[in-house]
């Protein structure tokens, strides 16, 4: 080295992970932990195992999911911004608790929404996709008679994506998406009661004719009108419950 070359200082520097594979690796593994809370403790709650008001103990909840505090944290945000989920300062997070109020103003935007997504879908959607949605409609219908809630809401939620999918509106799709955490959680409860599940099918049965038919108006008003007969149930069904208080306890 020649006598006027610089000097390096310090320790030598260690390569850093960052661009490697197990820098990737690392990255992915996180968000992959992170991603499993959010879905585990959104079907939770969607599910009722984590009924509204119930107080949200980090420990208790890093045991059940199996993560650690810093991916639960970071779910926990990511719910309360669905409004699943209530931040409390210096206090546990609880499952967000809904008032009617809050039910009717949801369901008034989402009939909105999903009125001119299905106005759209009426006019955009291809064959091929109307098909889809006969599939999905005779397989939901399946699992009505097995009297399959879990199955049949998966697809009622999934047959609702489709519609507003349909529309070839991503803007009114990524506005839709936002709601639909809440609106999940609230139609789950809905479908608790018989009466209105049996509606719910009839109601899907003629939206799908009307779509079928390239009946714009028609599947626009009765999507809409679907939408708030769930609403409203979930308002019923809400006046009839006691308040939540409960701690975190699903298994």
């Amino acid at each position: 080295m020649s006598e006027h070359s610089p000097k390096k200082r310090g320790r030598p520097r260690k390569a850093g992970l960052i661009g490697t594979a197990a820098g990737r690796h690392l990255r992915l593994r996180r968000v992959s932990l992170h991603e499993r809370a959010v879905e585990r403790l959104r079907r939770l709650i969607i599910g009722g195992e984590l009924a509204q008001g119930t107080e949200l103990v980090e420990a208790e909840l890093c045991a059940l999911i199996g993560v650690s505090r810093t991916p639960l944290r970071e779910a926990l945000k990511l719910l309360a911004a669905a409004g699943l989920v209530e931040l409390r300062q210096n206090r546990s997070a609880r499952v967000a608790v809904m008032n009617s109020e809050e039910i009717v103003a949801l369901f008034e935007t989402l009939s909105g929404l999903e009125r001119h997504a299905a106005e759209l879908a009426a006019e955009r959607m291809s064959a091929a996709e109307i098909e889809r949605l006969c599939v999905m409609q005779d397989e939901m219908e399946r699992h009505f008679a097995g009297n399959d809630i879990d199955a049949y809401f998966q697809l009622n939620q999934a047959l609702h994506q489709a519609i507003v999918a349909g529309a070839r509106n991503p803007l009114l799709r990524e506005t839709h998406e936002r709601l639909i955490a809440r609106a999940e959680w609230a139609r789950y409860a809905a479908l608790d009661s018989r009466r209105r599940w049996d509606e719910s099918v009839q109601e899907h049965r003629d939206i799908l004719a009307a779509l079928q038919a390239q009946d714009a108006p028609t599947a626009g008003r009765l999507l809409a009108n679907h939408v708030m007969n769930t609403g409203r149930e979930v308002v019923q069904a809400l006046a009839q419950q006691p308040p939540a208080t409960a701690r975190t306890d699903a298994a």
